[in-house]
Parts: structure tokens; sequence; C-alpha cells
């Protein structure tokens, strides 16, 4: 075995950290909604689908918060403010930026010159609509994307509110 291999790494790196972090603030915004949206599915299969996911991402979240202590960065000490703000801020950014994916996507797969126009079109929709909601949440300390120790923080405050959150 290769000598990397063996060892314990002290931190982690920029970019899984950075990976880890989309993952805990997605999922968790998406765990909120679940657990907002389950009380009002009453198919009994449907909401056991429901519950089952809730219960996966509850995984995932607590699983990928055992690397933060491995994070390149100070402790964290700070409590975040406002987050329902953040939530909704939060989904709203999530949506934009899936919607920018997607289109990116789906232009790839055009055989046709107008689809292509129009997709194109609304592709420079998203991309303004995840530029104004992440300077919306970057003015108002929601998003603080070039401060690590705090674009962490928020998502373990985030994290173990869609934890703690009762369904």
């Amino acid at each position: 075995m290769d000598a990397i291999e063996n060892r314990q790494p002290r931190h982690l790196a920029w970019h899984e950290t950075l990976e880890i972090h989309e993952l805990v603030a997605f999922q968790s915004i998406g765990l909120m909604k679940l657990k907002k949206a389950v009380r009002e599915v009453h198919d009994n299969k449907l909401r056991g689908l429901y519950l089952q996911t809730i219960k996966d991402l509850e995984a995932n979240i607590n699983d990928l918060l055992k690397f933060y202590s491995l994070a390149p960065r100070e402790d964290i000490d700070r409590d975040m403010k406002d987050l329902d703000k953040g939530f909704y801020a939060g989904d709203l950014l999530a949506l934009a930026k899936t919607s920018v994916r997607n289109y990116a996507i789906a232009i790839t797969e055009t055989a046709t010159p107008e689809v292509r126009e129009t997709l194109a079109k609304h592709l420079q929709k998203a991309i303004r609509t995840h530029a104004n909601v992440f300077n919306f949440m970057y003015q108002n300390g929601l998003y603080p994307a070039y401060d690590m120790k705090k674009l962490l923080e928020n998502d373990m405050n985030l994290a173990n509110k869609a934890l703690k959150m009762d369904y």
C-alpha cells in the first residue's frame, strides 16, 4: 500500500470540504422541506417514502457532519441568526443552481436552433436569478462565501436545525 493511503489525514482538502458543504446545505434544506410536507401526505405508501427519505437524509447529514472537525479551519463558536431567512434564501439558491445545471445540460441535447435559443434565454435568466439570490445572501450574512469558518458554521447550524425539527 502507498504511504498516503496508510496515514490518517490531519485535515480535509479545500475542494472536498466545499463539496461536503454543498451536500450538507442542500440536504438540510431538503430535510426541512420534507419534514414540513410529510404532515400533508395522507397516502400511506407515499408517506412511507417520505419518512424513509427523512431518515436517510438525517443519516447522511450526521455522517457528513463528522467530517467538519477535519475541515481546514478554526473551531466554530458563533451562533447563526435568522435561520428562517437563510432557509428560504438557500432553497431559492439551490433551485437557481439546479436550474443553471439542468438548462446547461439540456442545451447540449438540442438539435433545433429555436429550442437551443429558448433554452439559452432561460439559462441566462437562471444565471441572473442565482447571482441575485447569492448577492442577497452574501449581503445579509447568510452565505459567507469567502469565509470558510463561517460557511461551515452556517451549515452546521442549518443541519442541526433540520435534524431537530419535528415531523
